[in-house]
């Protein structure tokens, strides 16, 4: 009996061998020196800033240089007005430029989503504006408001405006003058993300819609735009940052002026460090520019319920 116990135990189940964690580890092994590489080159700026925010570091008077604590910040907040003046410009800049972008960039995007002869075309010419650079941007804008040779000229040539007139030298019509250089670089920025988020939306719900007798005006508010709202949201956030940090266009079109009005606090930072040479107070510039964009984002996600139900 113990015999035909033993004959009829059933075998015991094959080993499972150990599965090799390498190629678990692989990926991560093959993206580390991209990944390594882009953190140093992303970590090592911004804890110098952070170094140099507490030092006075200025390489033409190096027998100031040493550790200052919170002297830079401290200055920053109560003894320099120019701080709040590029402040108040800059969040003005901001609010007006990625308004009006996000006006336009949503109609253009509505225009082109429609069927029509040459909406290949019409596609091209919107986008266009989006692949120039800034500094090329800038150059093409200074040639139109230039005084001798640009639209002014032609204005006074049909007796709207007189000769010698330069729009980027008048405190009064400085800033719209910018905005509208702004503009025709950053709407088409909108228009493509936005007409990429329409492309998604179901033609189903527009043929219902219009079964129940809505008007268009009511399928774009209770439709297209609820589709709309994360793409809407994540664009206004990166484009708010972009504004403000905006440098390039303002520094080669205007430089700053006339009479600083025209001068965002990235600018102002660009100034100091490159100009006068304070790299410390610069730094701590930096890091307060840093916080405020970093507080205003969260706050703006949190209040749009970005990611929420639609």
């Amino acid at each position: 009996m113990a015999q035909a116990a033993a004959v009829a135990k059933p075998p015991a189940p094959p080993r499972r061998r150990r599965a090799s964690a390498t190629p678990r580890r692989l990926p991560y092994l093959l993206i580390a020196p991209a990944a390594l590489l882009m953190l140093g080159f992303i970590a090592y700026p911004v804890v110098s800033v952070f170094y140099y925010s507490l030092r006075n570091y200025n390489p033409t008077k190096p027998w100031r240089n040493g550790y200052a604590g919170f002297e830079n910040f401290t200055e920053i907040f109560t003894r320099d007005p120019l701080f709040w003046d590029t402040l108040v410009f800059s969040a003005k800049w901001v609010l007006v430029e990625v308004g009006l972008q996000l006006l336009f960039g949503l109609a253009l995007a509505l225009v082109v989503n429609q069927t029509f002869a040459g909406r290949a075309l019409g596609r091209a010419l919107v986008f266009s504006p989006w692949a120039v650079s800034g500094v090329l941007t800038s150059a093409i804008w200074v040639l139109l408001y230039n005084s001798q040779t640009g639209v002014t000229r032609y204005l006074a040539d049909l007796g709207l405006g007189s000769y010698g007139t330069s729009w980027l030298s008048d405190t009064s019509t400085v800033f719209p003058a910018a905005i509208v250089a702004d503009l025709w670089r950053g709407v088409p920025f909108f228009a493509i993300l936005i007409l990429a988020d329409l492309q998604s939306v179901s033609k189903d719900l527009y043929e219902a819609a219009e079964v129940d007798g809505a008007s268009r005006l009511k399928q774009f508010w209770h439709i297209t735009l609820p589709h709309l709202k994360d793409a809407i949201i994540l664009s206004t956030l990166l484009r708010a940052v972009w504004e403000f940090n905006n440098v390039d266009l303002l520094y080669t079109l205007t430089g700053g002026g006339p009479a600083g009005e025209t001068t965002t606090l990235p600018l102002y930072i660009a100034n100091t460090s490159v100009e006068s040479h304070d790299f410390g107070y610069a730094s701590a510039l930096t890091t307060v520019a840093f916080v405020i964009l970093l507080f205003c984002s969260m706050v703006y996600l949190r209040l749009s319920k970005f990611g929420g139900d639609k």
